[in-house]
């Protein structure tokens, strides 16, 4: 495996607990940060929760909804949570554990500098000389690594996400607790949010690529309407997301990726944990086999493609009407929808099946339209 992220991790511990040798490559050390705004769905929590006690800072079951600072409402809805909040540092962390936990080998502070293979291996070439040769291996090390280059994938949206670790007040702690915010944003397709964490708040932006400028507006102007600004600033980063076109790659030979590495995440609202998690498992327990390696490439065509051709739709909707999206929450119908797509009990996929919602998506301009916006 490359990289130790939930992607990495959720394949090393799928292929080791089915009896493979596992080494997982991981150029950092954990416990490491990562930008991110640590919400997990209900998916995500079940998956982890069968392995490991979930690290949680705060579960919530109170979202307030914003456009653009303005028309505020909160919706509750009690029992499950409908988010619950982890840091990234933490969360990975747990899983790092749980793997080596499983049998497999983790090897920190491990730079790979190139992939290459064989009818029969694969070979992982290492900064300063070493190499790993595997029957498969998995690439998860983000949408601009190595593997990513070695297999070819190409990406039809890329965004630039903003964030904040700000320290938290005890006058915050009791305010954002239980409770998260969502502002539909200035830019179509744009959104921001404040994630309560315990003792810090993660606050960040996201918004096309080629907007740089707008999107560090977005975000000094989102801190300040919330009265954040002085707030000590525990950590300040910014990371792109890349989601994948529908025709690429998952998969060159002996060469597996999963999670960002594939570009797997929801267009809408770019949730990659679930996406990492899932398809790690099943690049893990395919290549524990080492058989059929198309099963992996079916797996996520038949799992997880629709749901993102959903998402890219309903990011077509959200862009043209964020208004319309905005008062939709606001209604019992609406706030329903959204529970139980955060907790996992319905899919993107599966509401727009619906003839009626499917018709009126489409009447709206729910649709992928996207331009390619320039370069940052």
């Amino acid at each position: 495996m490359i990289g130790a992220g939930p992607a990495g991790l959720s394949a090393a511990h799928a292929a080791a607990s089915a009896g493979a040798r596992v080494v997982v490559l991981e150029r950092a050390e954990h416990p490491r940060y990562k930008t991110c705004g640590g919400g997990l769905l209900g998916i995500s929590l079940r998956m982890t929760s069968e392995h490991l006690r979930v690290p949680a800072r705060d579960t919530i079951n109170a979202v307030t909804f914003t456009h653009d600072g303005r028309r505020e409402f909160t919706r509750r809805s009690p029992g499950e949570p409908v988010v619950t909040m982890v840091r990234r540092d933490e969360f990975d962390h747990a899983w790092y554990r749980a793997v080596v936990q499983a049998g497999a080998t983790v090897r920190q502070n491990s730079l790979v500098r190139a992939v290459s293979q064989s009818e029969r291996t694969a070979t992982v070439s290492l900064a300063g000389g070493g190499e790993v040769t595997a029957r498969v291996v998995i690439g998860a090390d983000g949408s601009a690594g190595v593997s990513t280059r070695h297999v070819g994938v190409t990406f039809d949206q890329q965004d630039l996400g903003l964030e904040v670790e700000l320290a938290a007040t005890e006058a915050d702690r009791s305010r954002w607790r239980g409770r998260l915010l969502l502002d539909w944003g200035p830019v179509p397709g744009s959104y921001g949010w404040v994630f309560p964490k315990d003792d810090q708040l993660t606050v960040g932006v996201i918004m096309e690529k080629g907007r740089g400028a707008d999107t560090r507006r977005y975000l000094s102007d989102f801190v300040a309407r919330h009265g954040l600004a002085d707030r000590s600033v525990v950590r300040d980063s910014g990371h792109l997301t890349r989601c994948r076109a529908a025709a690429a790659p998952l998969r060159r030979g002996r060469v597996l990726l999963a999670g960002d590495a594939a570009g797997l995440l929801e267009p809408w609202t770019r949730e990659g944990i679930s996406y990492a998690l899932r398809s790690g498992a099943w690049a893990g327990q395919v290549a524990a086999k080492d058989g059929d390696l198309a099963a992996y490439d079916r797996m996520v065509t038949e799992r997880l493609a629709p749901e993102m051709a959903a998402g890219r739709r309903l990011l077509g909707l959200f862009g043209r009407h964020p208004g319309l999206v905005h008062a939709a929450f606001a209604s019992p119908l609406g706030w329903r929808a959204f529970t139980g797509f955060c907790r996992g009990e319905i899919s993107m996929h599966r509401v727009l099946r619906s003839r009626t919602i499917r018709a009126a998506v489409g009447m709206l301009g729910g649709r992928p339209t996207r331009a390619q916006p320039a370069a940052d």
